[in-house]
């Protein structure tokens, strides 16, 4: 097989992994009310709060236009707040912000972790191991372009 075709292979079976893996963990979220980028919002404001919202927009997995549509939705469902400061808006999470994330977490955690049931302990250190370095080649890469 040719490094091209070896390569599309490996890039769409990547590709089809993460979406299902998206999609179990969206219908998952669901349950507690959530989608994949508002726990996403949560977890990242909980971790580095209070946080600038271009801060948070570089921390996700969405694109930037969406985040303030997304804080917006979350604010109004009073889970997060957020306060201008100059020119910048700092993002916390509120008590009931709090609250959700703390009873989702874990269960999401769980969750996400066994989506590599299927993997040894050793396979799972090599695919940790195989995916930094692709993702290190790949931030050379887009240095050199830069």
């Amino acid at each position: 097989m040719n490094k091209t075709r070896m390569g599309l292979l490996l890039w769409f079976r990547l590709a089809r992994v993460y979406e299902q893996n998206l999609s179990r963990s969206a219908a998952h979220l669901k349950q507690a009310g959530l989608s994949p980028p508002q726990f996403d919002i949560l977890a990242q404001v909980h971790a580095h709060q209070p946080i600038t919202q271009k801060e948070l927009a570089g921390k996700l997995f969405v694109t930037k236009g969406s985040v303030t549509y997304l804080l917006k939705k979350l604010e109004e469902e009073g889970l997060v707040a957020r306060r201008q400061t100059w020119k910048e808006k700092h993002i916390t999470l509120t008590p009931q912000g709090l609250a959700a994330l703390e009873a989702v977490a874990p269960g999401q955690e769980d969750f996400q972790a066994a989506q590599f049931d299927g993997l040894t302990d050793a396979e799972k250190r090599e695919l940790l191991r195989l995916l930094r370095k692709l993702q290190k080649t790949t931030r050379q890469e887009e240095s050199s372009c830069s």
